[in-house]
């Protein structure tokens, strides 16, 4: 069957008249905020505590976007006698947004937790070049990450957590315990060996006779 003409206008003019009786859904942004899940990909916030510059995040970057300059120092031994060790010092952690393409491999890589998704995602620049963020910028981006989502409650206790209570309720009850009174010190005896212990001596009469 041939088509009506007119009914594909038709069906257009019904579907713009059902929209326009409906609310409007548009977020008047940026006067009206939007509502982000919290595991939104904004942009990336650095906890440089935690980084050990193991340039993994930065080898495992599909598009090279992090650079990490670092060097060297000598720690002296924690124990007279101890020799001394070396570790790696953080002198720039950057990341260009421009070339990044927000696939988290580097916040998943990371061994040490030292990198967190931020939701925030107003950071536009009018240059280029002010989109790769310095160590102190993903600093101040690290205040944003929100707190991870509570447990499921039948989920299982994490083992820190449980290995912490354990030695804490050990501790509690050491100290809770009386302290056990001191048993009194047997009295010394005398010198030589008691009368029972002594052989009985052989009487002078029997020799006698």
């Amino acid at each position: 069957m041939a088509p009506i003409p007119g009914s594909g206008l038709a069906k257009g003019l019904a579907v713009t008249l059902r929209t326009m009786t409906k609310k409007t859904v548009t977020a008047q942004y940026p006067d009206a905020q939007p509502e982000l899940p919290p595991r939104t990909r904004g942009v990336i916030g650095l906890f440089e505590e935690n980084c050990t510059v193991c340039m993994l995040c930065a080898r495992e970057c599909p598009d090279w976007c992090i650079y990490i300059d670092s060097h060297k120092e000598t720690v002296p031994p924690a124990a007279p006698g101890g020799r001394e060790r070396s570790r790696n010092v953080l002198d720039r952690f950057a990341i260009d947004f421009a070339l990044c393409m927000y696939c988290g491999i580097c916040i998943e890589v990371c061994p040490f937790d030292a990198l967190f998704w931020s939701p925030e995602f107003e950071y536009a620049e009018t240059d280029i070049h002010e989109l790769t963020h310095e160590r102190d910028k993903l600093r101040e981006w690290m205040w944003t990450v929100p707190a991870p989502p509570a447990l499921d409650p039948a989920a299982e206790e994490p083992k820190e957590l449980s290995a912490a209570r354990k030695t804490a309720e050990k501790l509690a009850a050491a100290q809770a315990e009386p302290a056990p009174q001191a048993e009194p010190a047997p009295q010394a005896e005398p010198a030589g060996r008691p009368d029972s212990a002594q052989p009985d001596s052989a009487d002078p009469q029997e020799g006698e006779s």
